[in-house]
């Protein structure tokens, strides 16, 4: 018995074994699928724009007053910090003498010329009374030549007396037009010189008013850069003093990454917590989509402004960090797992039946991609190539 289970066991060990046969290329149908219906995002509590200022001064001077302080509730209009003023102050008062100067001089223009004007008008009358007389003159003289009972001597005479009178006529008509251009020229100076001075009056007035910094809007003073008795310099910039920011307009920036932002549009519902309050969700509603991408760790991403809703005052502070969901609508598409999609030669191809076919590609889920085009559904497609030659 021994010996023939020996042999046995030389005769198995001598019979070649039966090679395994090879797996099957793993396959999956397209079919369709509904893909999620909310992005989440990373993102931050952030002033709207406008919503925080830094107030400075747009003048040098030495701080004389400084009204607020930290975590101080101040209103538009209020006066922040105020500068020294006494320079300021005698130039207008400077200013403010030179408009009355030159007031005073178009007073005198516009009360001399005019009486100037009237007695060269008187001249001009009183040479053209002369004129005529004299012209009535010369035609009497004539008729009396006709007729004989005057001399050659006296005509000309007469006429002579006409010329002399219309030569005093036209010098009198200009001394009138001279004195009327004089009139105009001097009052146009003066009034030049009044818009120049009231100009140079403003603009002092303008300077004197930098010297009260006031709020530019209602908020809370998050920041003070300078104090009272400092002296501050303005050049290329405005030195800041305090900084004001409106905790009544806040928003939330999210950071989606960019295979989720063509998911998102203006106006969706968005809900949002922050660590401070883990347990209260907020609301809001999506308002922009920067156009402008932003790189974090080698990751494209893009900001999602949102538009907070509901009361939030108390709660909700600048940079504070928020957990967001921006929900959207349920989408059904054609759809393969995201493995089976190769990049070849500058475009997205999936294998049917071991030829590789181009597709075009819509929204990701997680391990599934939509088949925007290329494929019908039921399509088989191998979730590896027959060959590792093209390039994911």
């Amino acid at each position: 018995m021994r010996k023939a289970v020996a042999a046995l066991a030389l005769l198995a060990a001598g019979c070649p074994r039966a090679a395994p046969e090879a797996a099957p290329p793993e396959r999956a149908k397209a079919a369709r699928r509904t893909f999620a219906s909310s992005v989440l995002a990373i993102g931050a509590v952030r002033p709207q724009v406008g919503a925080e200022v830094r107030v400075g001064s747009r003048i040098s001077g030495r701080v004389e007053r400084l009204h607020a302080n930290l975590r101080d509730s101040v209103e538009k209009g209020q006066v922040i910090a105020e500068l020294e003023k006494e320079e300021l102050e005698a130039v207008a008062a400077e200013r403010r003498a030179d408009v009355l100067r030159a007031e005073a001089r178009l007073s005198s223009v516009q009360r001399v010329f005019p009486r100037e004007i009237e007695k060269a008008e008187a001249e001009v009358a009183q040479r053209a009374a002369t004129e005529m007389l004299a012209r009535k003159e010369l035609d009497r003289q004539d008729e009396l030549l006709r007729q004989e009972f005057t001399t050659t001597q006296a005509r000309d005479q007469a006429q002579e007396r006409l010329l002399v009178a219309q030569s005093q006529l036209q010098v009198a008509r200009k001394a009138l037009d001279l004195a009327r251009a004089q009139f105009d020229e001097a009052a146009k100076e003066a009034r030049a010189d009044l818009e120049r001075a009231r100009a140079a009056l403003r603009g002092a007035e303008v300077q004197l008013s930098y010297a009260v910094i006031r709020a530019p809007l209602s908020g809370v003073v998050a920041s003070v850069s300078t104090q009272e008795g400092e002296t501050v310099a303005a050049g290329l910039s405005a030195p800041t003093f305090v900084t004001i920011v409106d905790l009544s307009r806040l928003q939330v920036e999210a950071f989606v990454d960019e295979t989720d932002v063509g998911k998102v549009n203006v106006g969706q519902r968005a809900t949002f917590a922050v660590d401070a309050f883990p347990a209260a969700e907020f609301e809001g509603k999506t308002v922009a989509v920067y156009p402008k991408a932003v790189i974090q760790d080698n990751v494209v991403k893009y900001v999602v402004a949102i538009e907070i809703a509901g009361a939030y005052e108390g709660r909700l502070r600048p940079e504070m960090t928020a957990a967001v969901t921006i929900h959207l609508e349920s989408r059904t598409a054609l759809a393969v797992p995201a493995r089976a999609v190769r990049r070849e030669q500058g475009r997205n191809v999936v294998y049917v039946g071991g030829e590789a076919r181009p597709v075009r590609l819509g929204w990701k889920d997680g391990p599934w991609v939509e088949i925007a085009s290329g494929l019908s559904e039921g399509d088989e497609v191998l979730l590896e190539p027959p060959e590792r030659g093209g390039t994911r």
